[in-house]
């Protein structure tokens, strides 16, 4: 099993979401892992522009045949996602 990791700084913007995505797609390819652990203790206050980043992220993984994880998740963004009901999509 081949693990990665990288970190995602907050907050995001939507209009940041497609570089976020193209930077990550690229590590990916270059790397074709079967995880890629996301750390997220970086992202001050979590919001919705923020879950959706996330869940871009993981589907973009998919299409490479990986799993984000996230990894040191505050509390605030983990209620979030479950709010949303998307933790099913973005694995802690």
């Amino acid at each position: 099993m081949h693990v990665i990791s990288f970190t995602v700084w907050g907050p995001i913007l939507r209009g940041d979401i497609p570089g976020l995505s193209k930077r990550v797609c690229r590590l990916l390819e270059e790397s074709k892992p079967d995880t890629a652990l996301c750390e997220v203790c970086n992202v001050a206050v979590p919001d919705a522009v923020t879950v959706e980043a996330l869940a871009r992220l993981q589907v973009a993984a998919q299409r490479y045949g990986c799993r984000v994880k996230l990894c040191n998740a505050s509390t605030e963004l983990l209620e979030l996602i479950a709010f949303m009901d998307l933790h099913d999509v973005i694995p802690v």
